[in-house]
């Protein structure tokens, strides 16, 4: 039996307001997440600030509100945005798919690694049981 491995890529976190505080840390990538999980005191020391708090289901299906805010994130050479998670403690941090998607990658299932889409859709989705909602 094949197990799964584990993704890790460095990754920079930069404040979208003063590209000039950063925090380089190394992520897990987690297909399974939403958004992007780093500790506080690494958000905080960049000086990015949580703006709203939004409430998260943990794997044990146990709801928890955590606080968030925008983060440009850096990795493998491209850059996306993406809402970050303030995490308490020493949290492991996780790149979500949101950032993933940003930054126009996806993992790759047979090798477990990174890698750049040849080429990105720029269209709307559409949803039919949306069809004709003002917006």
């Amino acid at each position: 039996m094949k197990t799964v491995g584990m993704t890790h890529v460095d990754v920079t976190v930069i404040n979208p307001r003063d590209l000039a505080r950063s925090w380089v840390g190394r992520f897990l990538v987690d297909t399974g997440a939403f958004h992007t999980l780093v500790p506080r005191r690494h958000l905080e020391a960049i000086g990015i600030r949580p703006d709203r708090q939004r409430t998260f289901e943990m794997a044990d299906g146990t709801p928890i509100t955590l606080d968030i805010a925008i983060a440009r994130l850096d990795f493998l050479g491209e850059y996306g945005a993406d809402v970050v998670v303030f995490g308490e403690g020493d949290v492991e941090p996780l790149l979500g798919v949101t950032a993933l998607e940003s930054a126009g990658m996806v993992v790759d299932p047979r090798t477990q690694q990174l890698r750049r889409l040849p080429i990105l859709p720029l269209k709307a989705i559409v949803f039919p049981e949306l069809a004709g909602v003002a917006a």
